[in-house]
């Protein structure tokens, strides 16, 4: 093979990749709901509802909350993040910061799919404070009534939880501590990838829920960590109170909240924590 006919062939081979990374960027753009790069401020770049992000003293006192932050202790970190800036979460957080989750988490009550992407920093052994903590939770309730989290345990060492559940008043209307309900509706990650200096990707693929063929699942680092499946507790909400909750009892780093309208799959995932820009790659 002459020399000219090994240009040729890489020359395509390349064209073929570049437009293939094109054609990628510019489907997953198309399919944003919300992304908050958190770079120089606190309200969301894109946002098919309210770009604002809001802080009130705990989630009991939520008809008082105000937009923007309003505690001392959470505040954008300049050129701390995956890339440009992040929300730092100074101190272990007890207050309620959120973005609204109307029509930016494109929920539906027959059949709801999506993907959530975020970044986290920290190291759980040193920076949490005792007891549980959730970095995320989507929901119009709490955490165990329609709801969507991810958290670290309580335990020594922390193990990291994907959690899926529906209705309160479906899958545990006595609302007991059932730990095999509890376990069926969990991912557990018992050794994750957490550590000082070290960003982590996390994405949370949720798909066809409020139908009999719901399934979710967790990704570390563009790894599949495990799915929720074969259970289908509707999730009952009221749109309007839907929230995107912040880093509760959080300490550490956070950045690159993104939202897409589809389940993305497992190589759209990898592309995903391959972007070391975050999002901002894809404009």
């Amino acid at each position: 093979m002459n020399s000219n006919w090994l240009s040729l062939t890489f020359g395509l081979f390349f064209l073929v990749i570049s437009n293939f990374a094109f054609s990628q960027n510019e489907e997953l753009k198309d399919h944003i709901l919300f992304y908050s790069s958190f770079d120089g401020k606190t309200s969301a770049d894109i946002a098919a509802g309210d770009p604002l992000i809001y802080t009130a003293d705990n989630y009991g006192e939520i008809e008082s909350a105000k937009s923007g932050l309003h505690n001392p202790d959470v505040v954008l970190a300049k050129n701390k993040g995956l890339s440009g800036d992040a929300l730092y979460f100074k101190k272990k957080n007890s207050s309620a910061i959120y973005f609204s989750g109307n029509k930016n988490l494109g929920y539906s009550s027959t059949s709801w799919s999506g993907t959530f992407s975020f970044w986290l920093q920290l190291d759980p052994a040193k920076d949490l404070e005792p007891g549980f903590c959730d970095p995320i939770n989507l929901t119009d309730s709490r955490y165990n009534d329609a709801a969507l989290w991810v958290d670290f345990t309580k335990d020594d060492p922390r193990e990291f939880r994907l959690g899926v559940m529906g209705d309160l008043e479906v899958w545990n209307p006595e609302n007991k501590n059932d730990e095999a309900k509890t376990k069926k509706r969990t991912v557990t990650v018992t050794q994750p990838p957490f550590k000082s200096g070290k960003w982590t990707h996390i994405v949370i693929t949720y798909s066809e829920i409020n139908t009999n063929k719901s399934s979710s699942k967790l990704y570390l680092d563009g790894q599949l960590k495990g799915a929720v499946e074969g259970v289908n507790d509707p999730f009952t909400w009221e749109e309007e109170n839907a929230k995107i909750m912040l880093g509760l009892s959080y300490v550490g780093l956070m950045d690159e909240l993104t939202v897409f309208d589809k389940v993305l799959d497992s190589n759209e995932v990898k592309f995903v924590y391959e972007q070391k820009n975050g999002m901002k790659s894809l404009f």
